[in-house]
């Protein structure tokens, strides 16, 4: 598989997010941010020209585009990751990463194109609003697992069922390469979405995705969830709020907790009865 790398220059932090925000939802899937630049990567086929210049219309932006090799991409991606710790909760590091560990919870992973190593705002806003949750044998369904971080930090948390899906099989088979890593035997992993997730209710639903496919699966996650079940969504800019909100709101959820990094936020929702 070859990919295509998208790189915006001159922009801002804020304008960074926004390129981030708008790009996840037209299929791309790693993103690196460098100083006044983002770098933003996508499966060639993919790929669509006319998308990406909209993209960059609305954000007032310039970009150049380069195919690069899968293989490339990987040695690039090891090259630049650096342990992260999160929140002093959780130290999500790489295998070849020898380093003191001070927080409770170390995760370790193989940094490959799957999205969620713990350095994105969205990724420690979701670890840090789940550690502040009842985890004990609960079952939980990670949609959008990219690396299985989130997964692997809920069976540490003590949940005892725990489902991982997410449609892209690269993303997938890095999940299952971390969960083995790091010795959970509580997790499953498919590659699929909702349609392909057991039928039996789950007492939490952790969804860090974009924006698109949040409200295009409200309706689903609400009838996924157990009555009184719980539902934390990021990936999600702060200018999102009230369109998700709202149409949790019309799901039937109600927002329990709103928590914000820079131009990021998590939202906590809590399923109402009927």
């Amino acid at each position: 598989m070859r990919y295509l790398r998208a790189r915006f220059i001159n922009v801002t932090a804020d304008v960074s997010d926004m390129l981030i925000a708008m790009l996840s939802e037209i299929g791309y899937d790693g993103f690196e941010e460098l100083e006044n630049e983002l770098l933003a990567y996508i499966a060639e086929e993919e790929y669509k020209e006319a998308e990406l210049q909209q993209v960059a219309v609305s954000a007032g932006v310039a970009y150049e585009t380069e195919a690069i090799a899968q293989q490339n991409w990987n040695a690039l991606w090891e090259s630049n990751f650096q342990p992260v710790m999160v929140d002093n909760i959780c130290t999500i590091r790489a295998h070849f990463h020898d380093i003191d560990i001070t927080t409770p919870y170390e995760i370790v992973i193989t940094p490959k194109m799957s999205f969620g190593t713990g350095h994105h705002a969205t990724t420690q806003l979701m670890m840090r609003q789940m550690n502040g949750m009842d985890m004990k044998d609960k079952s939980v369904l990670d949609f959008g697992t990219g690396t299985g971080v989130l997964a692997i930090f809920a069976e540490m948390l003590g949940a005892s069922d725990i489902f991982a899906v997410d449609n892209d099989e690269w993303s997938a088979e890095n999940a299952m390469e971390n969960i083995v890593r790091n010795n959970c035997t509580h997790i499953s992993v498919k590659q699929g979405s909702l349609e392909d997730v057991p039928a039996g209710k789950w007492d939490i639903i952790l969804a860090n995705i974009n924006r698109h496919i949040l409200l295009q699966y409200m309706a689903d996650m609400y009838q996924l969830l157990k009555d009184d079940g719980v539902l934390l969504l990021s990936g999600l800019l702060v200018a999102d709020e009230e369109i998700i909100v709202g149409a949790a709101s019309d799901a039937g959820f109600v927002l329990v907790k709103a928590d914000r990094i820079d131009n990021w936020i998590a939202l906590l929702f809590k399923k109402s009865k009927n």
